[in-house]
């Protein structure tokens, strides 16, 4: 037998000087998950799209709890794979040996939700890129560059997996890399199980189990589940089973136990698994079993490879195996440390509680925030998602309305070669709607532009939603990237029966973008009228009654404010809501001076982030188009010269080139 590979260091675990915490070989997939709980796979009508695959879940959610991972494998060079790689990339994975496979397609696995027990399971993986890894796909050093080698038992089922993978344990055991299994079952993966059949967990055979056995001597943690001990095992009990591991590795064995928890045996199998340190779960409702397991893979590696105690381990393993069992998904659903500190704290005070932490509106809040976003520090944004104000430009020119969406076209057009002229990438912000925008809305998505999408009827008092009561439904076709806006009129002293209506009308659009996952954009602009006081403290009353109400949007819209309400609004925002993305300036229509001015008292905010300005900039220049007195080039280059003026004014009033103006509140979940 193999002797695992030796300590590294006097008092930790791990070789010092690492770059990389962890290295994940095995699976990576696009999981398509049904959206419809209780149905047939046969029955389903639609289907969520994720990362997916063991390894690859395991890398992501190594990643979300803050460690240094990376993912081996490779991708077809396919739409897919290239989702699943920049997936793994904006987590902070590194994919530099995540291979594109020119020959073979992106794997693929469609899950269904039948019941508690009932999990639908078809792997599409006929010559799949990833099983097509091959040893020179990694090197030596990249192996060495890692505390840890994670592999999953699925890349040791065929031959070309199974050299790969012994290629990268061989370099590990080389240079005091720990190694660590995953035993990851799958008997349709093994060819034990007709094609479709997926969904079954375990199978005996003599064949697996010696494959198994003679790879178990190479690692110094083997984490599974107790069906999975007893196929590496050979045997039927599982104490018989993890006597005969032992037998052949001294290495750590961690055994999942579902609801019961998690046993750890880090010596001589004792007579009874109740003898064994055993740190129990939480009791949570099921949802879905699939991904639970490498949740708790991540949980325990997140803090193992941080050297802390085999208990502290096992507890944030069950933690995040809890949470991931109850959510729908397997890598999205992962826990960020947020999330964490939360469940612990929660489970403490009241664990009966936490048995559904999926209705846990703190709960759900957090895994919606802290999660690693978009950065966007800065939102220089050109707002032309008017309906009214173009409709009535070209009822003055005398056209058609027709021509309103090729003009938005090339409004696009102005901010793109805006964006290239400035070097702005990753700054720019638009406002497009859909009655008239659609095409410019197609054109700006995927650019990685900031992208504010209005939902309410323009001039709406009682607020109303431009597609209907049930805006969730308009949600469904939306790209994830677009921001939900929506401009309400909303003053703290209305009367109480308007108030109340525009309460539950923006509670409705909260809770709507809460299940869709949109971010969300509230335009709040006091209406002007007899009987309502202007005071210069009304917005930030207006803020803060919406913040009583559990009402937390992304970002805030607002009109130019004097320097201490500015500093108001930034405590306010700091006190209610520190994930909030921050607030982006109106127009209304201003002169550019005057814009220019109210950009020099917001200077000193630490959540003002920019600016979404439309008529100033827009209005003449679409007037004249619409008119036929000016050409698309003119027009373009008109809207180009104010934008670019009031980028120059922005930039001017911040002091700085712009780059890390609102920094110090600006990210607080990438640091998550």
């Amino acid at each position: 037998m193999a002797a695992p590979s030796t300590s590294a260091t006097a008092t930790g675990r791990f070789a010092p000087g690492r770059t990389r915490d962890i290295v994940c070989l095995g699976r990576l997939a696009v999981d398509l998950y049904a959206q419809q709980i209780g149905a047939r796979l046969e029955d389903v009508t639609s289907f969520a799209k994720y990362l997916g695959g063991s390894s690859a879940n395991i890398a992501f959610g190594c990643a979300r709890l803050g460690l240094a991972s990376a993912m081996l494998a490779r991708v077809g060079n396919d739409h897919m794979g290239r989702f699943l790689t920049e997936t793994l990339a904006r987590e902070g994975c590194d994919v530099s040996h995540t291979r594109v496979d020119a020959e073979r397609l992106t794997a693929l696995v469609l899950l269904g939700i039948k019941d508690r027990d009932t999990f639908p399971l078809v792997f599409h993986r006929e010559n799949c890129a990833d099983m097509a890894i091959d040893e020179t796909d990694f090197d030596e050093a990249f192996i060495a560059s890692s505390k840890a080698l994670l592999i999953t038992g699925t890349h040791f089922s065929t031959e070309r997996v199974n050299r790969a993978s012994r290629r990268a344990l061989e370099y590990a055991r080389r240079n005091q890399v720990r190694t660590v299994l995953d035993i990851d079952y799958r008997p349709v993966l093994w060819g034990l199980t007709g094609k479709a059949d997926g969904e079954t967990r375990f199978i005996a055979n003599e064949s697996v189990t010696a494959h198994l056995q003679r790879i178990l001597p190479l690692f110094d943690l083997v984490i599974g589940t107790e069906e999975e001990f007893r196929i590496a095992g050979g045997k039927h009990e599982l104490l018989d089973a993890l006597a005969m591991v032992r037998a052949v590795t001294p290495a750590t064995l961690v055994v999942k136990r579902g609801p019961l928890g998690c046993t750890i045996i880090d010596g001589k199998v004792p007579p009874s698994i109740d003898e064994a340190p055993t740190e129990r779960g939480i009791e949570v409702e099921v949802l879905n079993v699939l991904g639970a397991g490498d949740a708790f893979a991540s949980g325990f590696l997140s803090e193992w490879l941080r050297d802390a105690p085999l208990e502290r381990c096992a507890q944030t393993a069950n933690l995040c195996g809890a949470l991931v069992v109850s959510r729908h998904g397997c890598a999205p659903a992962m826990p960020t440390p947020a999330e964490l500190d939360y469940l612990r704290e929660a489970v403490q005070r009241d664990p009966v509680r936490m048995r559904r932490p999926d209705l846990d509106a703190g709960l759900a809040r957090l895994h919606r925030v802290s999660v690693k976003r978009t950065p966007h520090d800065e939102v220089l944004g050109f707002a032309f998602d008017h309906r009214n104000q173009f409709f009535e430009l070209a009822q003055q020119a005398g056209v058609s309305e027709a021509r309103i969406p090729a003009l938005k076209r090339l409004l696009v057009d102005a901010v793109a070669q805006t964006e290239t002229a400035l070097g702005l990438q990753g700054r720019i912000g638009v406002l497009i709607d859909d009655r008239y925008g659609q095409d410019a809305l197609n054109a700006a998505t995927g650019r990685g532009w900031w992208i504010g999408r209005p939902v309410e009827l323009p001039g709406s008092l009682p607020l109303v939603f431009q597609h209907g009561r049930s805006v969730g439904t308009a949600l469904v076709s939306w790209p994830h990237e677009h921001v939900v806006k929506c401009l309400v009129q909303y003053h703290p002293d209305a009367p109480v029966a308007e108030r109340i209506e525009q309460e539950a009308q923006l509670r409705a659009l909260y809770d709507a973008v809460q299940a869709s996952g949109h971010e969300l954009l509230l335009e709040v602009i006091p209406p002007q009228r007899d009987g309502l006081p202007s005071a210069p403290d009304t917005v930030f009353r207006a803020l803060k009654r919406l913040y009583n109400l559990g009402i937390q949007p992304e970002w805030w819209k607002l009109a130019p404010l004097a320097a201490e309400q500015w500093q108001a609004i930034d405590a306010l925002i700091a006190e209610r809501d520190p994930y909030c993305r921050g607030v982006v300036l109106l127009g209304l229509s201003a002169g550019v001076e005057a814009l220019s001015e109210g950009f020099r008292a917001a200077a000193a905010s630490k959540t003002c982030k920019g600016f979404t300005v439309g008529r100033t900039i827009f209005h003449e220049p679409s007037r004249a188009w619409l008119a036929g007195e000016i050409a698309d080039d003119a027009l373009v280059a008109q809207v180009r010269a104010t934008f670019e003026t009031l980028i120059k004014a922005w930039r001017s009033a911040r002091g700085d080139a712009g780059s890390n103006a609102a920094r110090p509140h600006a990210t607080r979940q990438e640091a998550a």
